[in-house]
């Protein structure tokens, strides 16, 4: 039989071992996305709520937000569920709803990621142009144009993955439906063009990279020729944070896809695939929220206007 529904569900083994320490990392699991929750949840009501943060970078900020709760909801909740259950199984639907959602989660996260760098880009080098080149239809034409590409290669990558056989041994080496262990499982024939759709991918990746890497360099050349040490000390505290983000997700993005094709699994695997799935959706709050003037600002306001509606009303039962 070379059919994949001979396949209900599949284990995955990345964190075995005994309950203890299984209930261990579902705790430290939670703790994380309680605080990835709290933190993507508050950025996207600040700048959805606040006029004043009604702009291309928090617009893109806001969507950035939301695909890193997706990609987090996708695979830690089952993570956290399966530790303190003290089992490892996860059904065929369930798989392919992993897989579908971190990819488009990432791809979209990364080309979002892009389209930040290069609203940058035209705010520090062209500030007189930027109203008008980045306006309300530019800014939702790239974030749609994010949506769409990350919505065609999710596809592509699911539809290509579970068009395998994946008959006797069912063991995933990782902590959720990950694609190159899914494919090194498979006993298909056709496991080759998946792979190569992955290099594809990845060859696309790195384009992003090198346009981040040109955004920024053309940035930090402007950047060094402001006189005021307030004015250097702003752009680079609004470039830095994105360029840290962006280095942190794609490094073990490219760690967790490139080292189980060329090699074999291992637990370092598994730790990058953790990096890279839950450490930009929980590092981008504090990134952007904490250490950003606007934001705090922002948050203020909301806590401010929840106090006063809050005494409103009590004044209005008294």
């Amino acid at each position: 039989m070379n059919n994949i529904s001979v396949v209900p569900e599949f284990l995955l083994v990345g964190f075995a071992g005994p309950w203890k320490l299984q209930v261990f990392q579902g705790g430290i699991f939670m703790v994380i996305y309680l605080a990835a929750l709290m933190g993507n949840g508050l950025i996207i009501i600040i700048t959805s709520l606040d006029p004043c943060l009604h702009k291309p970078m928090y617009f893109f900020l806001r969507n950035l937000s939301f695909f890193d709760l997706c990609l987090i909801s996708a695979v830690v909740p089952k993570t956290i569920v399966n530790s303190l259950m003290h089992s490892n199984s996860i059904s065929f639907l369930g798989c392919v709803a992993q897989v579908f959602l971190v990819a488009f989660s990432a791809a979209t996260g990364l080309f979002l990621l892009t389209a930040m760098s290069i609203d940058r880009y035209i705010a520090i080098c062209h500030p007189l142009h930027y109203d008008v080149i980045m306006n309300r239809v530019t800014c939702f034409q790239m974030a749609s144009l994010s949506w769409l590409s990350g919505g065609m290669i999710s596809v592509i990558h699911t539809a290509g993955t579970f068009s395998l056989s994946y008959c006797g041994l069912n063991e995933i080496r990782q902590f959720f439906c990950d694609i190159p262990q899914l494919l090194a499982i498979s006993h298909s024939k056709h496991v080759t063009v998946e792979i190569v759709l992955i290099l594809i991918t990845l060859v696309l990746d790195f384009c992003c990279l090198i346009c981040i890497i040109i955004s920024y360099t053309y940035i930090f050349s402007i950047v060094r020729t402001i006189q005021s040490s307030e004015g250097q000390s702003k752009a680079y505290s609004t470039c830095i944070p994105h360029l840290i983000v962006f280095v942190l997700f794609l490094s073990t993005a490219f760690g967790a896809y490139l080292k189980p094709i060329l090699g074999s699994a291992s637990f370092t695997d598994t730790i990058l695939s953790a990096f890279y799935i839950v450490l930009p959706p929980s590092l981008n709050p504090i990134i952007y929220g904490l250490r950003n003037k606007a934001m705090k600002v922002g948050l203020q306001k909301l806590i401010t206007k929840k106090l006063l509606t809050k005494g409103s009303l009590i004044f209005l039962q008294e």
